[in-house]
């Protein structure tokens, strides 16, 4: 027979292409209920802890790479931090040479703190994981033993079974030979098949009890094994993660006294260099701004709205004592009034000028002085002291007064605003804006919600397009607007 391969023969090819044929055909007769199987529930049981703890080998093994990874993104993402600190830190600054130390001390750490998780984690997963494939393999090849096993007992019991009608098939062509044969042949053939029945049943015995011994050789060492396998899994557990929460625990302390020693050195430039710190402060909001502004009358006279109270003086001009019939203008609380002196009774003085407005302002609510005149004597040359009180104002629009609303704008519109820088919401009820979106300043639901410093608004774009508020106002920070309206 010739060589199809390498110490491969065509007969070797052919056995095994037989015992997968046998195989097959007994696994099907065990499906169909026609052949029973041996079980051991024992050694399933076995098998199910072996795949349960590979699978959970397995998945530690991957979270420990993963682990390690971040590891490494941790160091690289440190090593640049401690960089940036050298580039910026200047050679005349005391300490340069001991951050320099700092930021070496603090890459070697990193690196032990990697190379040990490898030695002392991942290496030991690693062997702990060597030994299943071998031990799966073996499984695998039991399993393929017992079905050998089970076919060469199958086999023999039905020789065995076959034995009397083998015996009748044997008689009957004896029994038709007897008139065709010579008498004396007739002994010799019923011999011929007797024996070559003898042979097939020992053959089929010896096949059963060599496929017994491999199955039982293979059986009985996997039943040592996977017990002894499924109970190490708790040693090797506990000293994979006290390795690892050792390790961790050294390396932070390590890296505190290297942050302790660096804040150490940063605490001693703040120090010399106390005088010239520079201060980082919050730009200014507007309404901080125009607070802070002394506000200059309107051209037609008005005053200024605000949310103080302000004291004015008042002094007495000779021109209205001169003409008494002329008004004296009023708190923008107080509706205007004319006094002409027509409309006086005849013989009735008009008051002054001081006295009028001081009624006036008692009138809007806030107590004035009164000035006391004699009707014989020259009125006082002292000033009259009025306090007048203005109404406060948010968000550029007066308390208590209904905002002026247009057709084209949302309800409540206040005034516009224009954003001079960009700004990133961080919450969902947050306005993104870009430098050049121009907002429509609302007012809010619930004053008390409003913190100071924000603004409620809808750009105008969006305004302008859906015409819809609930989806897109939002607040924003006033220090990165400009009111332009």
């Amino acid at each position: 027979m010739a060589e199809t391969g390498k110490g491969v023969t065509a007969g070797k090819i052919a056995s095994n292409m037989q015992k997968k044929l046998t195989r097959a055909q007994e696994k099907v007769l065990q499906k169909l209920g026609k052949a029973d199987e041996t079980k051991d529930e024992q050694f399933e049981q076995c098998v199910q802890n072996f795949n349960k703890q590979l699978a959970e080998g397995s998945k530690l093994q991957k979270d420990l790479r993963t682990y390690l990874a971040s590891v490494k993104a941790m160091h690289e993402a440190s090593k640049k931090l401690t960089e940036c600190l050298q580039e910026v830190y200047e050679p005349e600054w005391p300490g340069r040479d001991d951050t320099n130390k700092i930021a070496e001390n603090n890459d070697l750490l990193w690196v032990d703190f990697h190379q040990k998780l490898v030695d002392q984690a991942l290496l030991t997963m690693d062997t702990y994981l060597g030994q299943f494939p071998d031990i799966k393999s073996r499984i695998a090849k039991r399993g393929r033993k017992l079905v050998d096993y089970d076919s060469a007992r199958h086999h023999f019991e039905s020789l065995q079974t076959a034995k009397k009608k083998d015996e009748t098939k044997i008689a009957k062509p004896v029994s038709l030979l007897e008139k065709a044969a010579p008498q004396w042949c007739q002994g010799k053939l019923q011999a011929h098949l007797v024996a070559q029945t003898n042979l097939l049943r020992n053959q089929a015995e010896e096949e059963l009890v060599k496929a017994q011994k491999v199955f039982e050789e293979m059986n009985l060492d996997l039943q040592e094994e996977l017990p002894s396998l499924w109970n190490s899994r708790v040693g090797f557990y506990v000293n994979t993660f006290q390795s690892i929460a050792g390790l961790e625990e050294n390396f932070h302390k390590e890296m505190s006294k290297l942050n302790q020693n660096l804040n150490d050195v940063l605490m001693n430039l703040d120090k010399q260099y106390s005088s010239n710190a520079f201060p980082i402060k919050a730009q200014p909001s507007d309404s901080t701004v125009k607070a802070n502004k002394s506000p200059s009358p309107p051209p037609d006279g008005s005053p200024i709205t605000s949310p103080e109270i302000k004291t004015v003086n008042h002094e007495l001009e000779p021109s209205s004592l001169e003409t008494p019939g002329t008004g004296i203008p009023k708190s923008p609380s107080q509706p205007a009034e004319t006094a002409p002196a027509s409309a006086e009774p005849a013989g009735t003085e008009a008051p002054p000028a001081s006295a009028e407005a001081a009624g006036t302002e008692a009138a809007a609510g806030t107590e004035a002085p009164k000035m006391e005149t004699d009707s014989g004597s020259a009125p006082s040359s002292l000033p009259a002291v009025v306090v007048e009180t203005f109404p406060a104002t948010v968000n550029g629009t007066e308390e208590g007064s209904a905002p002026s609303e247009r057709a084209d704008m949302p309800p409540g519109f206040l005034f516009k605003v224009q954003a001079m820088h960009d700004y990133v919401a961080t919450d969902s009820d947050e306005l993104p804006l870009k430098a050049g979106d121009v907002v429509l300043v609302i007012p809010f639901d619930n004053p008390d919600e409003q913190d100071e410093g924000w603004l409620m608004g809808v750009k105008e774009a969006d305004w302008l397009q859906h015409k819809e508020l609930d989806q897109s106002r939002g607040v924003f920070p006033e220090n990165f607007t400009e009111r332009v309206q």
